[in-house]
């Protein structure tokens, strides 16, 4: 074995070293920070006019006993002024029985037809929920939230990516969440543990992003406005 042929076989070899080092150093230093995708999140929700989308629901706990499940369809849109912004939201609950949870920004207003009760409040209160505060733009993730990597048990993947997110205000009832993140930076899913344990999942599809005509009066008045059955009991807060 002549010395050349050693010599190009040591230097094939570094050279492949070098490249695999390379490569592999660059894929560490492009993958995304918990804090990048937190960025990129919140660059697309205050982006957004609107956005609806179909969900389930899981809440579980030992608190409310047997495990709680969901789903529907929601509805958001932003609402920017010269002093805030605010959103219009509405939450139809088509299973395990008809509720509707509707804001137009000023009131927000929980209608149950088992109940046949509708209680009233201000919209204001809706500031301390998560989706509504974040979905209508009202929120911001990197200064509402501790940013963290996932728990070990949240896995990922190639086209969603988990972050943790711990409240940073102490009167918080929430302990901490989990955001699955998609590549086109929407939320696939939510998973929201209280002080007391309790685990409410939310799992979202045919994720729309400006497709309401917030222009249409008629539309909007439509979607975030409810006039309860004759005969329902209002309860104001």
């Amino acid at each position: 074995m002549n010395k050349s042929y050693l010599l190009t076989v040591s230097f094939f070899s570094s050279f492949l070293l070098l490249f695999l080092l390379f490569f592999s150093g660059s894929a560490i230093a492009m993958k995304e920070t918990p804090e990048d995708v937190a960025t990129r999140l919140q660059n697309q929700y205050d982006t957004m006019e609107s956005l609806t989308f179909d969900f389930t629901q899981d809440t579980r706990g030992q608190l409310i006993g047997r495990s709680k499940k969901g789903r529907g369809q929601a509805f958001f849109v932003k609402d920017i002024n010269e002093k805030e912004i605010t959103g219009k939201m509405r939450w139809n609950y088509s299973a395990p029985d008809r509720q509707i949870l509707v804001s137009d920004g000023v009131i927000f207003s929980m209608y149950f037809e088992s109940l046949q009760q509708m209680i009233v409040s201000s919209a204001k209160t809706l500031q301390q929920d998560i989706t509504y505060s974040f979905f209508t733009g009202s929120g911001n993730l990197l200064q509402d939230f501790t940013i963290l990597p996932p728990d070990k048990n949240k896995g990922d993947s190639a086209q969603i990516v988990v972050i943790k997110l711990i409240p940073n205000a102490k009167q918080s009832q929430v302990a901490a969440i989990h955001l699955w993140v998609t590549e086109d930076s929407l939320i696939r899913r939510i998973e929201i543990l209280d002080q007391f344990d309790t685990l409410t999942v939310l799992n979202f599809s045919n994720l729309k992003v400006n497709t309401l005509d917030t222009a249409d009066i008629d539309l909007m008045l439509k979607l975030f406005s409810f006039t309860p059955p004759d005969g329902t009991e209002i309860i104001h807060q």
